[in-house]
């Protein structure tokens, strides 16, 4: 019996790396639209919406793997064995 992708190392590295690149485009984005200097931002809220982005993430990934049993993607290269 195999174990479920979830049960995977390699499940976790790859949602992590994900929900780690969400976290930084999504930090990025608010930066930039705020338009203030680094010292000036209001960075609890951003961080915070970053986190939930990062979260969502995740849970994306999750919900892929459950569709397909291949992984965090549902289509791709990302095919973990």
């Amino acid at each position: 019996m195999s174990r479920p992708t979830l049960a995977t190392a390699a499940f976790w590295q790859s949602a992590g790396e994900r929900s780690a690149k969400t976290f930084a485009q999504t930090l990025a984005a608010l930066l930039i639209a705020d338009g203030t200097g680094l010292l000036d931002s209001a960075w609890l809220p951003r961080l915070s919406a970053a986190g939930m982005a990062a979260l969502i993430s995740v849970l994306t990934s999750i919900g892929s793997d459950a569709a397909t049993g291949d992984g965090p993607a549902i289509v791709g290269p990302e095919r973990i064995e």
